[in-house]
């Protein structure tokens, strides 16, 4: 699978597909000189999970994403000096600056309530799947059952 989003509601999509995708915060990297975010995940399948009831964990994918335009980036409530540490993205949103101005934040929010915030001069995402799926150690639960 790849996906682009050069819009919010392209956006909605990847983020979708990204919710509950797990990776090391060493794999989070943003390199300023190419004005480029990047990271590697694995991705739980959600379009492929069955029904919580099918007693299926569903599958994993190695997947990467990065972003262009990237002007800055900050965090909040993210273990800094724990390279290892393992974060779960739960959703992507992007607030825009307004007007003709195309560019805007992106937000990436983990479970925890840790937060990543990228300033982009427009949005430019692309999502691509790069290994075969593996079964997933269990499902992903969130408050509600979901």
């Amino acid at each position: 699978m790849k996906l682009a989003a050069a819009d919010s509601e392209d956006l909605e999509i990847l983020s979708a597909r990204l919710q509950d995708a797990a990776g090391k915060l060493k794999d989070f990297v943003w390199l300023p000189r190419q004005r480029r975010f990047a990271a590697l995940v694995n991705r739980y399948r959600w379009e492929d999970a069955k029904g919580p009831s099918s007693g299926n964990k569903g599958t994993r994918v190695r997947a990467g994403l990065h972003f262009d335009g990237v002007l800055k980036v900050e965090s909040r409530n993210i273990k800094q000096g724990a390279p290892d540490a393992v974060v779960s993205l739960l959703a992507i949103n992007f607030i825009p600056v307004g007007g003709e101005d195309p560019g805007g934040v992106l937000e990436l929010q983990f479970a925890g309530g840790g937060t990543m915030r990228l300033t982009v001069e427009c949005l430019d995402a692309t999502l691509s799947d790069l290994t075969g799926p593996w079964e997933a150690v269990g499902r992903p639960v969130h408050d509600g059952g979901a």
